[in-house]
């Protein structure tokens, strides 16, 4: 199966020089966002396996980031297609579901129960809930909740239930130059590193991760800008990674933290506070969005993810490794009546 990118072509050509790639390892089609730096047209032909762009990606994670949405969206349509050509349903979920490992435990755990084939694609909330609202998943398993409701309140999707929650926290260097350690809240922790010009790495793309974090400069009413604010526009395992190697500030939920621990060695500096609660729901979508929505197998997962034995998997999920679970299950509350945030 053949995958199509679009990119921008000084990206396109930056991608190629870094990555020392040929055209005829993937295609840049022509669109109207595209801005030629040079005379003459680029028309780039050769379109590439799906399995050679799961490489390009992995390339591009390690050396070139501004190409990762332009490859990741091409991937997402790619798989989309496959799925269905194969009789599998499709559900749309949040990088840190995948990064922390539930998924992987999940998963066959529901296709064992059902005789439902299933493909995850995990992006960032904000994606994963539009590629949901266009009609291109059954089902959504995320962690924003004011986008949610957004998303709920259009009535693109349906019957938001809580699943489970963690919290997220604020790591950064063993040094801490910026002195967040002494903050009294995370809003505080963030107006340090920007009073001290720290370096933060920030996701920068609208995942649940990165609604939260911008939520948390706006109570310190600080807007981030400058050369120690990077966006990385990448996953939460990735962003870990980033930071971990610039030895820098960012923000994490507890559960891909704790299952990357042994690769980031980062510590947690502020956890605890009330704002720095992560709560995951799962939403059928709207038949309406589109013809090929699966509404009867959307609601099947829905079911299954707040049922009492899943929520005990959930429960259970990294007790044995780590020594406690990395999900809260919360099945049948609502978002006020869940309390202060653990600290472990």
């Amino acid at each position: 199966m053949n995958c199509i990118l679009k990119m921008p072509v000084r990206v396109y050509f930056e991608f190629l020089h870094i990555c020392e790639l040929t055209s005829r390892e993937y295609a840049v089609l022509k669109s109207s966002h595209v801005e030629p730096i040079l005379p003459g047209d680029y028309n780039v032909e050769p379109l590439c396996d799906v399995n050679d762009a799961d490489l390009l990606l992995d390339r591009a994670k390690q050396l070139c980031p501004q190409a990762i949405p332009y490859i990741e969206r091409a991937l997402a349509s790619v798989r989309l297609l496959r799925s269905y050509s194969e009789g599998s349903y499709f559900v749309s979920t949040t990088t840190s579901t995948q990064d922390s490992g539930l998924l992987d435990v999940l998963v066959p755990l529901f296709e064992k129960q059902t005789g439902y084939s299933v493909k995850t694609v995990s992006l960032g909330t904000g994606r994963a809930l539009a590629l949901a609202a266009k009609g291109e998943a059954d089902v959504a398993l995320v962690h924003a909740p004011s986008l949610e409701k957004q998303y709920v309140a259009e009535r693109k999707l349906l019957n938001r239930r809580l699943v489970m929650y963690n919290d997220f926290v604020i790591i950064g260097p063993k040094d801490d130059p910026a002195k967040v350690r002494s903050a009294t809240s995370a809003s505080g922790g963030l107006k340090a590193i920007e009073q001290a010009k720290a370096n933060f790495v920030s996701r920068g793309d609208n995942s649940g991760t990165h609604v939260l974090e911008k939520s948390l400069w706006k109570a310190a009413g600080i807007e981030p800008k400058g050369t120690w604010y990077i966006e990385t526009r990448q996953g939460m395992g990735a962003t870990l990674y980033i930071a971990n190697e610039r030895n820098a500030y960012t923000i994490t939920d507890r559960g891909t933290y704790l299952a990357l621990r042994n690769r980031v060695n980062l510590p947690i500096l502020v956890e605890g506070d009330r704002a720095l609660l992560n709560i995951y729901s799962v939403m059928e979508v709207n038949p309406a969005n589109g013809p090929r929505i699966n509404s009867v197998v959307g609601k099947v997962f829905a079911d299954f993810m707040v049922a009492p034995e899943t929520q005990n998997v959930i429960r259970n999920f990294g007790v044995e490794k780590f020594g406690q679970s990395l999900f809260v299950p919360v099945a049948g509350k609502k978002d006020e009546e869940l309390g202060s945030v653990r600290s472990n």
